[in-house]
């Protein structure tokens, strides 16, 4: 009897060892999440690689590693906004658990394509208007995120260009016609352009073709100037800063790598602070709360940023009052 007890628990335990590599197996098993970003910068943008990192070291400093328990599609649309739909759909397509938009352009494209997948976006400007939210405090739907402007702020572009070049009477105002952001911001540049006797003349950014045409006609006039608004023109900001260069226009723009890349001066969100405020988003989307209960955020870091490179290049000398505070200087 003792004997055949002894046998039986013997086996037992040669049982249970012997699953015990199964078990580890199982258990050395993770769910790979899934998280869509879509941007509408290039893939070979130096501020669109600059946003990915930013984005991915926050991730893992929340305790995710991109290969191993998390996956990130990515579509970035560049110039081609006339693809933003099939881009949209194409994610979508993928069901990831959540995405990441940047830009007013790309979130719109994607509530057309989804009401379910949660979408953080980031950069987004008037989103209650825009009808992306039913409010800031309580969005209410699969979206939530990060704004960029206010309209009121926009003309503070038009005061800016007015001070660094005072003889400027004329500004070309490239913006997006289409979107509730662009048809706003230009209606708030109007508002302060028209008290500092500044007419405007706006362009559409979706083609190429139109702002080269656009902006070699209004050079041809002297004492110009140009804002450029957030929506579509980032992808374009090249070709827009080295017209500025070649037609001697001193420019605003909405972003501090705008006056990096060789602008005349920036004024703006900072916008790698979004970034990681947005992780944190997905990733407590990605452990179980709902976009609808996460508050829409305003940005908190705002740069000024001038190109004394650039401003030199125009012959305009930069008022101390102005360089004081300024958040950059680039020489």
């Amino acid at each position: 009897m003792r004997a055949s007890i002894r046998r039986r628990e013997f086996l037992g335990i040669l049982g249970g060892a012997a699953a015990w590599p199964v078990a580890s197996k199982a258990q050395q098993v993770e769910r790979v999440r899934r998280v869509g970003v879509f941007t509408i910068l290039a893939s070979d943008d130096p501020e669109g690689q600059g946003r990915t990192a930013v984005f991915e070291q926050t991730l893992q400093e929340l305790g995710w590693t991109v290969g191993r328990d998390l996956r990130i599609e990515t579509r970035q649309i560049g110039a081609d906004l006339d693809g933003l739909r099939r881009y949209a759909a194409e994610l979508v397509a993928l069901s990831p658990d959540v995405i990441f938009s940047i830009g007013s352009l790309p979130v719109a494209a994607l509530q057309q394509a989804t009401r379910t997948i949660p979408i953080v976006f980031m950069n987004a400007t008037d989103p209650v208007g825009a009808g992306l939210v039913e409010s800031m405090a309580h969005p209410g739907g699969n979206i939530t995120g990060f704004s960029n402007f206010e309209y009121s702020m926009s003309g503070k572009w038009a005061e800016l260009l007015k001070q660094i070049a005072p003889n400027v009477t004329r500004a070309l105002v490239l913006r997006d016609p289409t979107s509730a952001a662009g048809i706003g911001q230009f209606g708030a540049v109007r508002s302060v352009a028209q008290s500092l006797g500044v007419e405007l003349t706006p362009v559409n950014v979706r083609d190429t073709d139109e702002i080269e045409r656009n902006v070699a006609a209004f050079a041809r006039s002297g004492d110009g100037g140009m804002i450029v608004t957030v929506g579509g023109s980032a992808a374009h900001r090249g070709l827009i800063i080295s017209l500025a260069a070649r037609h001697k226009l001193p420019s605003v723009y909405p972003y501090r790598y705008y006056a990096v890349d060789g602008g005349l001066i920036s004024y703006g969100p900072n916008t790698h602070d979004p970034v990681r405020r947005a992780a944190g988003y997905v990733d407590r989307i990605l452990k179980g709360e709902k976009p609808a209960d996460m508050p829409v955020q305003a940005p908190t870091k705002f740069e000024l940023v001038i190109n004394l490179k650039t401003a030199k290049a125009l012959g305009l000398t930069v008022p101390p009052s102005l360089l004081a505070t300024a958040n950059e200087v680039i020489e």
